[in-house]
């Protein structure tokens, strides 16, 4: 009669060791769909992730849809102004309309290794662009202004002042701001003042794929430069 009790409690012990491993798994597994699905956040929070999640204009942006533009849109140091241009990378918006560019002013240079230097990506907020096409033009813009000054320092060599520029921008953290303006005209007139101004100034234009009218100037990008240089031109514009 004992063994016969003893077994019993051992069968009862693993019963209940089974049973409690079972609702342990079923319950983490149900807790995690829910979190997973959002059911457990905030109002608020569910209602901007589903916004995210299923924004039509959003999900369908992209500025490599097509198979010959990924490597003009990716970091290949090989491709060429011209490649740039044709996919919309880089544009003289300034120069348009004109047969020959002005001579651009010498280049801007820190005063001393200490002296912070920025990019300034300066947004159009009068086209309508959702957050993934101004990011996706905002990084053009950023690419645009760095191969311009990587390849006059491949040109001229590791001492020349385009050079230096990337360095200190390169060890201070690669500084980024991103402010607005409302219309292409002040884009233009930007991105003249920073060339007079020996700044790097790089605008896109778009092909017009998704959002926008095909041409379009959406960002300009200021710099690399000089804090003190850049702010002479962009300081007085709001933040995006």
């Amino acid at each position: 009669m004992a063994d016969l009790h003893s077994q019993s409690l051992s069968i009862s012990s693993q019963a209940i060791v089974i049973s409690t491993s079972l609702v342990t798994f079923l319950s983490g597994f149900l807790l995690g769909v829910y979190s997973i699905r959002g059911y457990l956040i905030s109002p608020a929070l569910a209602e901007e992730r589903k916004a995210n999640l299923y924004d039509p204009l959003e999900s369908e942006e992209s500025d490599i849809d097509e198979a010959d533009t990924i490597l003009d849109h990716a970091p290949n140091w090989a491709n060429g102004a011209e490649a740039d241009r044709r996919q919309g990378l880089s544009a003289s918006a300034a120069s348009k309309g004109s047969k020959k560019e002005k001579e651009p002013a010498a280049l801007a240079e820190p005063e001393n290794n200490n002296e912070e230097c920025k990019l300034v990506l300066v947004v159009r907020t009068d086209l309508g662009m959702t957050k993934g096409k101004i990011a996706a033009q905002a990084s053009h813009a950023t690419l645009a202004c760095y191969k311009t000054l990587l390849r006059a320092a491949q040109k001229k060599g590791e001492t020349c002042p385009e050079a230096r520029l990337l360095r200190q921008w390169e060890r201070r953290g690669q500084a980024k701001i991103a402010v607005q303006v409302k219309s292409q005209e002040e884009l233009v007139a930007l991105q003249q003042k920073a060339r007079s101004l020996g700044v790097t100034a790089e605008a896109i234009i778009d092909a017009g794929r998704t959002q926008i009218e095909a041409g379009s100037m959406t960002v300009l990008g200021v710099g690399p430069a000089p804090k003190s240089r850049v702010d002479l031109i962009t300081g007085g514009l709001k933040l995006l």
